[in-house]
C-alpha cells in the first residue's frame, strides 16, 4: 500500500530454554525528503511519508496562511518521484514566508509561526461526552491501516462526534495534521467544531495547528506537553490524553466534557 516499503526481515524470538527465528516478508513505513514549491519557488523541505502529498502541501500552506481556501490555488502537481509538490496559485504576487523555524518532533516539524504569538481562543459551544472520545479513539485505531502494516507511524483523524470524516498517517505527527487540513480543503469540509484525534504526543505545534483549524477538542492516545497544556487553557480547547477504553486524562478545557465529572483528588489538587 502507499506509504509502505516492502522489506524482508528476520524475526527472532527467545522463549523458555530455546530460541528461534524466521524470515518474514513484511514492510516498513516510507520516509523521505519532500520539497514544496509555490509559484516556482522552493518554500519548504521536510521529512515525511511521501503519500497524500497533494493534501500535505495544501494543508501546510493553509496552516501557514499562504492560502485561505482552494479558490486561491490554480494547480497542484506532485512530481512522479514523490520528492516534490509544485503548487501554482491564482496570484503570482502572493508574499511567501522568508524564515523557517524548525521545531522538535518526529521528522522535524516545520512552521513559520513564532509559537509564542497569541492565537485567538477557539469560539465554539461544542461539548462532548466521554463515550464520544473513547469511541472516536477506537475508530481512529481501527482506521490506522498503514500502522497495522508497518508500525512506527502516526495517525490522526477528524471526527464529527459520530464518525471519522478524515484520516491521515505519516512518520511525522505534525504532517498528519497538515494532511487532514489539506484533505478538508480538497473535499469541502470545514474542520471547525470537530474532534481531533491523534495517536502521538500533542506538542505545542500540534495544538497550534488545531487552534488554527478552530478545533475545540483534541484527544491523544498518549500525552500532551506542558506548553500544549498551557496553550489549551488559553485557547479554550478540551485537551485529553491517554485515551483508553476505560477512561482518559483531562488536562484543560474541562467544561467541554459532558457530563462534567466530579474530581477525586489523589495526592494533589485539581486546577
Amino acid at each position: 500500500m502507499d506509504g509502505a516499503f516492502p522489506w524482508r526481515y528476520l524475526r527472532y524470538e527467545r522463549y523458555g530454554h530455546g530460541q528461534g527465528s524466521e524470515v518474514v516478508d513484511g514492510a516498513v513505513v516510507e520516509e523521505g525528503l519532500v520539497r514544496i514549491h509555490v509559484n516556482g519557488v522552493e518554500l519548504a523541505t521536510f521529512m515525511c511519508t511521501p503519500y497524500q502529498l497533494e493534501a500535505l502541501a495544501l494543508g501546510f500552506l493553509r496552516a501557514e496562511g499562504v492560502i485561505q481556501s482552494l479558490d486561491d490555488v490554480r494547480l497542484v502537481v506532485p512530481c512522479p518521484s514523490r520528492t516534490c509538490v509544485d503548487v501554482w496559485l491564482q496570484r503570482a504576487d502572493v508574499p511567501l514566508p522568508q524564515r523557517a523555524i524548525l521545531t522538535s518532533g518526529c521528522g522535524g516539524g516545520i512552521t513559520f509561526d513564532d509559537l509564542s504569538q497569541r492565537v485567538a481562543p477557539v469560539r465554539s459551544s461544542l461539548r462532548v461526552t466521554p463515550a464520544q472520545i473513547v469511541e472516536g479513539m477506537h475508530q481512529l485505531i481501527a482506521a490506522a491501516a498503514l500502522y497495522r502494516q508497518t508500525r512506527g507511524v502516526h495517525t490522526s483523524a477528524l471526527s464529527d462526534g459520530q464518525r471519522l470524516v478524515a484520516v491521515a498517517e505519516d512518520v511525522g505527527r505534525h504532517n498528519t495534521l497538515d494532511k487532514l487540513w489539506g484533505y478538508c480543503l480538497l473535499h469541502g469540509i470545514d474542520p471547525a467544531d470537530h474532534l481531533l484525534l491523534a495517536t502521538g504526543r500533542i506538542s505545542s505545534e500540534m495544538l497550534n495547528k488545531a487552534a488554527k483549524m478552530r478545533v475545540p477538542v483534541v484527544a491523544s492516545h498518549t500525552s500532551p506537553t506542558s506548553l500544549s497544556v498551557r496553550l489549551a487553557q488559553e485557547w479554550d480547547i478540551l485537551l485529553v490524553g491517554y485515551v483508553r477504553p476505560n477512561g482518559f486524562n483531562v488536562y484543560a478545557g474541562q467544561w467541554r466534557l459532558l457530563p462534567l465529572p466530579e474530581p477525586s483528588v489523589k495526592g494533589g489538587s485539581v486546577p
